[in-house]
């Protein structure tokens, strides 16, 4: 099998033997033709590494069902789930009661920080989600596959609790305008305070029961009614806009009883007088003084002070907002007041058995921001929905962000709104006992109030009922991963693939929830699990910006690793804000988790992101390199830079190190050796005097790296220990660069070339990658301007992917930066040519690398007579045709004889006794297949690619039998004659590039 891809397909007699790709044709069992290949990727019949760990079953021989082709676009996959899942509870609950505590002012304040956080998230998370292909999985799977198992586990146990908590924090809500306001006698246990609290806890607890049984049942059912929900959300939120500006021309009546400047509880109003005495005494009279009588003794507040009604609702043109701008932050047990009013404040404080409106909490502003922040949670919704959509790539960006810029400037206008409409002491009665029986934000609703009642409870049970359905998978997924053992069993469900077991936990831990009963203190819990969540969103983010592995490359880019920073403080500042304690207990259960998995040894690779760091830490980092080989994604060129040294100690090719320098994008590794001749004993002031000259020429190049000086008899032996030896575990290189011996045939000595050969062959034995530029001196220095033009890959076979990489690293460099990419791909007469470069396109979009892509078909024609002639001139150069000095009509009828030999090897027989006149007969045929193949591919090349800045190209393997080696310079020869600048490139051994993230 391959090493780069698991290469089942044997290959046919006519494929090995494709004239074409003779050159190539002793590596087709490990480098397959790059038709075949793309054929495979664009089907996803064999997927290269990296991919395996992204299939949903692992285990061998399980079947999977057919899928159905994704279908949802940016709208209905994204933007809408997105809405549903952020608008919710705390809109029509909690927002005008921040509004009217904190003022205008700090409630846009509050509302603008936590949209930012979520904003500034949903930018990091776009730049994850674009980078690779994101199956089935959604948030979780972004982010355990950018920041590895360890941290993965523990961020996705957080996102989960904090979904499981966000269903209980819903169901909560449903409870409370059902009980508060649409059918208040429902209540079991009367009263209020603690009987309130237990009728939360048996209602909720039926709900929750309710629920778990309908998403047990199908979930099916819970998609039918999501769309029912969200047009409930929108009814309920137009309602409130046509309400405010209606309210500008017609106020709508909703009185509000005061004693002096202190807000009377509508609910002891029974016979609706605002006053002490109509004719008989009032209620309220009754509350005050204990009994009807007129003689009786009253409260001294109530004594002093007269009864007034004011409008709860002055509308948008009664400059109401002046009073609303500034903070009103209550303990509890205070009365709600309006401070322009004016009252006696001779009296003691009022009794708790007085009629009056009181604050039931503590308010400040950090506790306002870990109630109010859940309103904006949601923005992940998109994201877990990726496999159903027709392109993830590009619906999770736009849909996530234009969702977060709309329930932004819903909610700031809102918080304008409501100051500028509803009465401040409206505002800060939290339930609405000021005006009985309403939702407070319905007293706004137009045509009705019940608009907003009706509409409220049921998107908020439909938020319950995603969260409920959400999470589980989420436990699920977690579970099937196996990074966290003791949750193996939650990985089971029924036949279907739906989660029973994680169902049913998920359902505990929200009863848990339930029993708590008050939705302003479950509301900081979830804030600190999905803060927790965001903030290692941004911090993966601006790892993977600020480390530069090449796999990053997002689709998406608008991006920046200040913004993602900027996302991650502001979440740790928003979860010490909201609550300190939550903040520490949600830290310690993540990082629990962590270690946990870290114990018991994270199983999976995903290629992580945090990795990365490892290069730069010392023994530490260095162990934990060695504990397996590195993942695709976490593979850059580490480079070993072959110079030479002439007799004055100075560098032939210091264009090479350039070179080198410009590949540096992936900040690898870098180690630039050399060898020289003699005895260590003898020559070690030599080798220190070439190892100061090549760190003067780092310097120069600005090239951060290590020198490594080799003391050898023999140069060939020299770069052998060299390869062997350098770096330290996994600080090892992987890619060597080394320079073309130029005018090999003028020179006398072979050995130059000979050694060249040689350490081809020796990286290819160690499983390196190999690096060839060839004219050199013609290459750009790191100070020529940039300029634009072509960088030309010729993708003759699969070698894991360097021809793809390499360009990409090349044009992080300002010298390349504004030349484009093109890609061509040689297809045989049986190649589909079209359906060559839609495989090509479509994997290169996966790959999120830009470039043009042409495939050039290559028919079988003949082999010419100036191919024969070139071998010919190949196989007798050095000695027949300086014996006999032929003319040119003697070198073609020398030509005509390797011809004709040639065409005898089809009619010699394979059992022939002349074992040596066969093998030499094969040798020649094969040497003319050869020079055919370098012929032809020079041919295209040069004609599609003469004006190219740079071309890349296969480098053929070396032949296996050593006295061909003079053959094979002049094959890479003709290969590459006529172009300006060309790197030859070997592979070596593995996938670079993965188009999973």
């Amino acid at each position: 099998s391959s090493v780069y891809i698991n290469n089942s397909h044997g290959m046919d007699d006519d494929d090995f033997y494709d004239r074409n790709l003779a050159l190539f044709e002793e590596e087709m069992d490990t480098r397959p033709k790059v038709s075949s290949l793309l054929n495979r990727l664009a089907n996803y019949t064999n997927l290269t590494q990296g991919a395996k760990e992204h299939e949903e079953a692992e285990s061998i021989g399980e079947k999977k069902k057919p899928s159905k082709s994704p279908q949802m676009g940016t709208f209905m996959g994204v933007y809408l789930p997105c809405l549903q899942n952020i608008f919710g509870v705390i809109l029509f609950l909690r927002l005008t009661w921040v509004v009217g505590t904190a003022g205008v002012l700090q409630a846009l304040c509050i509302v603008f920080i936590c949209c930012c956080c979520t904003l500034l998230t949903a930018i990091s998370m776009s730049a994850i989600a674009t980078n690779g292909v994101v199956p089935a999985g959604g948030s979780y799977f972004m982010i355990s596959r950018s920041l590895g198992p360890e941290f993965g586990g523990a961020v996705g146990i957080c996102f989960y609790l904090g979904t499981t908590f966000a269903g209980a924090m819903y169901i909560l809500g449903a409870i409370e305008i059902f009980l508060m306001y649409i059918v208040p006698q429902a209540a079991i246990f009367k009263g209020e305070g603690a009987a309130m609290l237990n009728n939360m806890r048996v209602y909720g607890s039926i709900c929750l029961l309710l629920m778990s049984l309908l998403v047990f049942v199908g979930v099916k059912y819970v998609n039918k009614l999501a769309s029912i929900f969200l047009a409930c959300v929108i009814v309920s939120i137009v309602s409130i806009y046509v309400g405010a500006l209606v309210s500008a021309f017609s106020k709508p009546s909703f009185p509000v009883c005061m004693l002096g400047n202190r807000t009377i509880n509508s609910h002891f109003i029974n016979d609706g007088e605002c006053g002490k005495i109509n004719e008989k005494t009032t209620d309220l009279w009754r509350a005050f003084c204990h009994s009807p009588e007129l003689n009786t003794t009253c409260d001294e507040y109530f004594s002093s002070n007269n009864f007034s009604e004011i409008d709860g609702i002055p509308g948008l043109a009664s400059g109401i907002i002046s009073e609303n701008l500034w903070s009103s932050y209550l303990s509890k047990g205070e009365v709600v007041e309006k401070s322009s009013l004016s009252s006696s404040h001779a009296a003691p404080p009022p009794a708790a058995s007085h009629p009056y409106v009181f604050a039931d909490i503590t308010t400040s502003f950090t506790l306002l921001v870990g109630i109010f922040f859940p309103s904006v949670t949601g923005i992940m919704a998109g994201s877990n929905r990726s496999g159903d959509l027709k392109d993830a790539q590009r619906s999770i960006p736009i849909g996530t962000i234009l969702a977060i810029l709309t329930t932004s400037l819903v909610y700031l206008s809102s918080v304008v709104l409501f100051g500028a409409c509803i009465e401040g002491v409206v505002l800060r009665d939290k339930f609405g006992d000021s005006v009985k029986g309403n939702l407070v934000v319905g007293t706004l609703a137009w045509p009705s109030p019940w608009v907003i009642v009706i509409g409220s409870f049921f998107s908020t049970c439909g938020a319950g009922l995603q969260s409920l359905t959400g999470a589980p998978r989420l436990l699920q997924a977690i579970a099937k991963d196996n990074i966290i053992p003791f949750l193996r069993v939650f990985g089971h469900g029924k036949a279907n693939g739906e989660p029973t077991w994680a169902l049913l936990l998920t359902a505990l831990i929200a009863e848990l929830g339930i029993l708590i009963a008050s939705l302003d203190l479950v509301a900081p819990i979830l804030t600190m699990f999905f803060l927790m969540c965001y903030l290692f969103v941004n911090l993966a983010c601006a790892l993977q910006t600020l480390l530069r592995t090449p796999n990053w490359r997002p689709r998406f880019s608008y991006y920046h690793w200040s913004l993602s920073f900027l996302g991650m403080t502001i979440c740790l500042a928003l979860m010490f804000i909201s609550s300190w304690y939550y903040a520490i207990i949600a830290m310690v259960i993540a990082t629990m988790i962590y270690k946990y998995i870290e114990y018991h040894g994270a199983e999976k690779e995903w290629g992580d992101g945090i990795r990365g760091l490892s290069l730069s830490a010392a023994r530490y980092a260095l162990l934990r390199l060695e504990e397996g080989p590195p993942h695709t994604k976490n593979w850059r060129p580490q480079l070993l830079v072959l110079l030479k040294l002439d007799e004055d100690a100075h560098v032939k090719s210091p264009r090479l190190l350039t070179f080198a320098s410009q590949l540096k994008a992936g900040k690898g590794l870098t180690i630039v050796g050399t060898v020289v001749p003699g005895n260590f004993l003898q020559t070690y002031g030599e080798a220190l005097a070439a190892e100061q000259t090549l760190k003067h020429l780092m310097d120069k190049e600005r090239v951060k790296g290590f020198v490594q000086c080799i003391v050898a008899q023999k140069p060939r032996e020299g770069i052998s220990h060299m390869i062997q030896s350098s770096g330290l575990g996994g600080m090892k290189p992987n890619t060597v660069v080394m320079g073309w011996p130029h005018a090999w045939r003028q020179s006398e000595d072979p050995q130059s070339w000979k050694t060249f050969i040689n350490t081809v062959r020796v990286t290819t034995a160690a499983h390196l990658a190999l690096l060839v530029p060839k004219n050199i001196s013609l290459f750009p220095s790191n100070n020529e301007p940039s300029t634009e033009g072509y960088i030309d890959v010729w993708w003759i076979v699969h070698d894991g992917g360097m021809l793809m990489l390499l360009p990409f690293l090349l044009r992080q460099h300002k010298v390349w930066r504004k030349c484009r990419m093109r890609i061509f791909t040689v297809a045989q007469m049986e190649d589909n040519s079209i359906q060559m470069k839609k495989d090509l396109a479509t994997f290169l979009y996966h790959l999120r690398i830009e470039a043009e892509v042409e495939v050039v078909e290559m028919h079988n024609s003949d082999i010419s007579a100036y191919t024969y002639e070139r071998t010919l001139m190949m196989e007798q150069r050095s000695q027949m045709l300086r014996q006999m000095r032929l003319s040119k009509s003697d070198r073609e009828k020398e030509a005509q004889l390797v011809k004709d030999r040639n065409s005898m090897l089809r009619l010699t027989s394979i059992g022939s006794d002349d074992d040596d006149d066969t093998d030499e007969h094969h040798r020649d045929h094969s040497n003319v297949r050869r020079m055919h193949t370098a012929v032809k591919l020079n041919e295209v090349i040069v004609n599609k690619s003469h004006d190219a800045r740079l071309v890349l190209l296969n480098m053929p393997g070396p032949p296996k039998n050593p006295e061909g080696d003079e053959n094979y310079m002049e094959f890479l020869e003709v290969l590459t004659e006529g172009l300006e600048r060309v790197l030859l490139v070997r592979g070596g051994g593995s996938e670079v590039i993965t188009i999973y993230s």
